[in-house]
């Protein structure tokens, strides 16, 4: 749930960086892995123009499958003046053929004053339903809260796994006490979670709590912590797509299955 609002949304979402920077043949597969997505009852997308083609790629296959209607889009501000932040917005929105998105965030802190309110003013004309702010480093998570605190914009979205837990110690905390949604990257640890798990059976636990794969496992994860609103794998292969999605049906894992995984990926 998202406490500016109420407004409920799915807990497993989808990232575009790396994923949708493709060229034209890579194109299929992610037309399929959209499709399983919007299918599976998910909606979350993030991108950014930061990503490459992203936002292009993005944009077509919604409209190839004419789900734009059901998908709660985010991007991003990465500028660094007025002006060109208001000529990358609009081209985003080019971009992405849509006239307006659901969540536009500051990214990784860029210019945040003068971006952030920028931002709240597309909100008041319309043209995003909240707004946030972005990074997804550890070194960056004292400034992000001190921002937060002053701030209290709608969304942030910070880096969090089972092996990369600072954003326990104050961001989280503070996000859940000040009313603030959280966007998770980073679940994963950019893939290197899968290198340290590979040949590993998963805890004798795991089906008792509907988990069938170290993915899922990583993702319940996070969700299960109570400031996380939504978190947003990124994925070009629709079968991990739609093990992804498996991850949101379930229960929370336990504070002793969480803090055991913690141990075991310290």
């Amino acid at each position: 749930m998202i406490p500016a609002t109420g407004e409920s949304i799915p807990v497993i979402g989808m990232g575009t960086s790396g994923s949708f920077e493709v060229d034209a043949a890579g194109r299929e597969p992610l037309q399929e892995v959209l499709r399983r997505f919007v299918a599976g009852g998910a909606s979350v997308i993030d991108t950014s123009p930061n990503y490459g083609n992203a936002e292009d790629v993005l944009g077509d296959l919604m409209a190839e499958l004419g789900v734009r209607d059901r998908i709660w889009l985010a991007t991003k501000l990465a500028a660094d003046d007025r002006a060109a932040g208001e000529a990358q917005f609009a081209q985003s929105l080019k971009r992405l053929r849509t006239d307006k998105v659901e969540l536009l965030a500051v990214h990784n802190l860029r210019d945040w004053k003068t971006q952030l309110a920028y931002a709240r003013e597309l909100k008041a004309r319309g043209k995003t339903r909240y707004v946030g702010l972005t990074h997804y480093v550890d070194s960056k998570h004292a400034e992000l809260a001190d921002i937060m605190a002053a701030e209290k914009p709608d969304f942030i979205q910070i880096n969090y796994s089972v092996s990369t837990i600072n954003a326990e110690k104050r961001l989280l905390p503070l996000a859940r006490d000040t009313g603030v949604a959280v966007m998770i990257n980073r679940a994963f640890d950019d893939g290197r979670l899968f290198e340290r798990v590979a040949g590993k059976a998963l805890p004798g636990w795991a089906a008792e709590a509907g988990v069938t794969s170290w993915a899922q496992l990583f993702l319940r994860f996070v969700i299960s912590h109570p400031a996380v609103t939504v978190v947003i794998p990124a994925t070009g292969k629709p079968d991990r797509q739609s093990d992804n999605l498996k991850a949101g049906r379930g229960r929370d894992l336990s504070a002793a299955e969480r803090a055991e995984l913690v141990a075991m990926f310290a």
